[in-house]
């Protein structure tokens, strides 16, 4: 069967991304037609692809999910990161009528009580804000890493997200734990705090804990759920309906 004209583009520009740098591969992305959107957690990774972005003057918008249950330290560095770079990152939160639902039917806290009520939570708090972070974008940047999970140890450059209609980036997808921190200390990245405190995968305070020695990098984020793919639903597809909003011929040429 014939793939979809989204994941041909995809694959194309994967190969293209494959051969460049980290500023060459934003600055690749940045050259195409079509919105560019990169969706920051704050996390160490991210402010690597933020510095990146704002030192090579890309024309790539930063935005971030405030979620409303974020460490103070991560709320802190949005500012932070701000200033250093002299960028304006985009917050989007969620909305206060979807707030009092979720907690009239599971609780403020519910999340922990059930994977539903957990994803339902995610939904509330990251994925109706990241579809308003990405309305009219072609393009996705996030900075997701083969060696952040097994879930995730397959990573490519590039990807067809056929849900969204887009194409997401992962720019950062062969570069090791090790390769980002000696990078962050070259260049001075301001980082969160909380990194040093055990914490290499930050999301919301009550759904992150610092890991343990031997622990993959995201085992803290919703550590009472057994299911070891567990994620909060922004890099899950859940379902292949929507038509590219672009020609392949704009990424492959």
């Amino acid at each position: 069967m014939a793939s979809h004209p989204l994941e041909t583009a995809a694959q194309a520009l994967g190969q293209k991304l494959e051969g460049l740098d980290l500023p060459g591969r934003l600055a690749l992305v940045a050259s195409l037609e079509g919105k560019a959107v990169f969706t920051t957690s704050l996390g160490i990774e991210d402010q690597v692809i933020t510095a990146a972005i704002a030192t090579g003057r890309n024309d790539i918008e930063v935005s971030t999910l405030e979620t409303g249950r974020l460490f103070n330290e991560t709320v802190a560095l949005i500012d932070k990161t701000e200033e250093t770079y002299g960028i304006l990152i985009r917050r989007f939160r969620p909305e206060q009528d979807d707030i009092d639902a979720y907690a009239a039917k599971y609780g403020l806290n519910g999340f922990y009580d059930s994977v539903e009520a957990r994803h339902a939570c995610c939904g509330v708090r990251k994925l109706k804000p990241l579809a308003r972070a990405l309305e009219g974008a072609s393009f996705w940047i996030t900075g997701l890493r083969r060696g952040q999970s097994g879930n995730r140890a397959e990573t490519p450059f590039a990807e067809a997200d056929l849900e969204r209609g887009l194409i997401k980036i992962n720019p950062l997808a062969d570069w090791t734990i090790e390769e980002i921190n000696a990078h962050v200390a070259a260049e001075a990245i301001p980082v969160n705090p909380l990194h040093t405190r055990g914490y290499p995968s930050i999301g919301c305070e009550p759904c992150t804990r610092a890991i343990k020695p031997g622990e993959p990098e995201r085992a803290g984020r919703w550590w009472w759920e057994n299911d070891e793919k567990r994620e909060c639903g922004l890099h899950v597809a859940e379902a292949a309906s929507a038509q590219s909003p672009l020609p392949a011929s704009s990424i492959a040429r």
